[in-house]
């Protein structure tokens, strides 16, 4: 690897994980408290951009993942660097999406003393759950940082005995179950979720043409999608 290459991945690793904490900071303090009305866009056209913001972010996610279009890039892009140039763009959009966010005032519930303890477990419950779902991953090649390891492995174990994509089922948890809720912190919460239930089908098909027979099996054994006995 030469020292361009290292360069550019670690330095996509890094952003990777600026753009990360920058997702949590602002949904934790930014959003905490509602947008006062003076900034805050019409509810209906502030929700409007948002979702366009965040459809944008999504559809370089989804057609990252087509093996048509990463033979496209990498006519471009070396082999090496593919998996890095991903999470540059993803983590630049990512953070374009945080950086032009519409402010929407209002709130749809707040609660305190038990409640609200109860309301952050569930959140540390949706935090494990994405922890545990990814554990198989190498945190450096998450990042772009190693190349992948081409591993075809199956995962049908741990959480995914539960439900066929747990990430998803811990970031519902994580988002939703806030203390206070505010309209942004909601906004968000749909506005990825809605992208999720519109992006799984599509997932699966392509897990469906990598690992044929075993993951329909798999789909028959593990009925539910992310949550147990709805979807």
């Amino acid at each position: 690897m030469s020292t361009f290459d290292r360069v550019f991945v670690w330095s996509g690793g890094a952003l990777f994980a600026l753009a990360l904490a920058a997702c949590a900071y602002v949904y934790l303090f930014v959003w905490s408290t509602p947008a006062a009305s003076a900034l805050a866009r019409n509810p209906l056209s502030g929700m409007a951009i948002n979702a366009a913001l965040f459809a944008v972010f999504a559809l370089h996610h989804s057609l990252f993942a087509r093996q048509s279009i990463k033979h496209h890039i990498a006519r471009i892009v070396p082999d090496r660097l593919v998996r890095s140039f991903y999470v540059w763009t993803a983590s630049l959009l990512l953070l374009m999406v945080l950086a032009c966010w519409q402010p929407i005032a209002g709130e749809a519930y707040t609660v305190a003393g038990w409640r609200a303890v109860a309301h952050a477990a569930v959140q540390v419950g949706g935090l494990w759950l994405i922890t545990r779902s990814v554990a198989t991953i190498d945190p450096l090649e998450l990042a772009g940082i190693k190349p992948t390891s081409g591993s075809d492995a199956l995962q049908i174990t741990g959480p995914y005995r539960w439900v066929r994509h747990p990430l998803y089922l811990g970031w519902l948890l994580a988002v939703f179950a806030a203390a206070h809720m505010t309209a942004d912190r909601l906004t968000f919460a749909v506005i990825t979720t809605a992208y999720l239930c519109v992006a799984i089908p599509w997932e699966e098909r392509s897990l469906l043409r990598m690992f044929g027979e075993p993951y329909a099996r798999y789909q028959d054994t593990v009925r539910w999608r992310i949550i147990p006995y709805v979807y």
